[in-house]
């Protein structure tokens, strides 16, 4: 039994193990390639946050997905590259756009060549996706069109925020099923796709995946209030400290609006000053922590991660489902 992939995702099946070892590899390979230039500043630059490391979190999908089909045709490994490159390069927009200064334990590809190279080297890596993905064929462009709007989108309506009447927290779980969501879902597309598996499968996984990348960026949210630095790997409170209302705090807002109780009024005076200040940060971490609006965020992340195992369930059972439910669990793990 080995560890693959994100959270230490155990395959207790050795061929199902070997199958998705070889692929990741391949796919390691392949990103590589990919962001080879005859340039060799390009090259660095695109291959920046490659060498950082990662989960491969989409491209495990990929594979896991392709055993439903035939899991050697051709067309997986080239596709789980095409996920991971867009990926690699909405994360160079995002840098540029949150001025993130640190990236996967490396300095951000803005902080050390600036903005525009930033923007610059997704884009290539953009380029690089669209280049390998014309050659799987008309119906994966196309999916991979409508997930990229869907993830644009997103990205947009995050930064344009809620229309007046709208409910918050149904805009931010829109907003996540387009930004995080929909690329894992067509991970999970892609491999089954490419694996000419039945299209009732396909619809099956693509659902599977969708409600799973929403139920990881919940537990991402959860995690950044609830764990230590050592736990969950980056500073505690970024995103409080940056701003961002992610579920915790649409969750307390919320409640604060429904009940008008004075703690928590104070607690979201407290997260609307300016929390650059240490000891401001401190307090708003602490209080969040013991406050309902936390494990109200929880039960919500175990609830997507446990719609994404429901989905699962038409599918016949084998070592790639079990490995699929696994992953659900985990997030739920992860989320406490």
């Amino acid at each position: 039994m080995t560890d693959v992939g994100p959270f230490g995702l155990s395959v207790r099946d050795q061929a199902l193990e070997a199958d998705v070892q070889a692929g990741l590899a391949a796919v390691e390979e392949g990103l590589f390639e990919a962001t080879k230039s005859a340039v060799p500043f390009i090259t660095e630059a695109a291959q920046h946050l490659v060498r950082a490391g990662g989960k491969r979190f989409r491209p495990l999908l990929v594979m896991l997905s392709a055993q439903f089909g035939d899991r050697y045709a051709p067309g997986i490994v080239p596709s789980a590259v095409v996920v991971e490159l867009t990926h690699l390069a909405t994360l160079y927009h995002d840098d540029v756009m949150d001025e993130a200064s640190v990236r996967r334990g490396v300095a951000s590809a803005n902080t050390r060549w600036g903005n525009s190279v930033a923007v610059l080297t997704g884009d290539f890596l953009f380029a690089r996706a669209s280049h390998i993905l014309a050659d799987l064929g008309p119906e994966a462009v196309r999916v991979q069109a409508e997930a990229f709007e869907r993830l644009v989108t997103g990205q947009i309506l995050e930064t344009a925020g809620p229309q007046d009447g709208r409910d918050p927290i149904e805009h931010y779980l829109d907003v996540l099923g387009g930004k995080t969501g929909s690329l894992v879902a067509v991970s999970c597309r892609f491999g089954a796709m490419m694996s000419g598996a039945d299209e009732s499968v396909v619809d099956v996984l693509t659902q599977y995946g969708e409600r799973l990348g929403v139920a990881f960026q919940l537990a991402d949210d959860v995690l950044d209030i609830a764990s230590d630095s050592h736990e969950s790997g980056k500073t505690p409170g970024t995103d409080l400290r940056e701003g961002i209302a992610t579920l915790p705090v649409l969750r307390l807002r919320e409640r604060a609006a429904r009940l008008g109780l004075a703690d928590d009024l104070a607690l979201c005076e407290l997260l609307d000053s300016d929390l650059t200040d240490d000891a401001r940060h401190a307090e708003a971490l602490r209080l969040l922590r013991a406050h309902p609006a936390l494990e109200q965020a929880r039960r919500d992340t175990v609830r997507y991660a446990q719609d994404a195992r429901s989905a699962l369930a038409p599918l016949p059972e084998c070592a790639a489902k079990a490995a699929l439910v696994e992953l659900s669990d985990a997030v739920v793990h992860r989320a406490g």
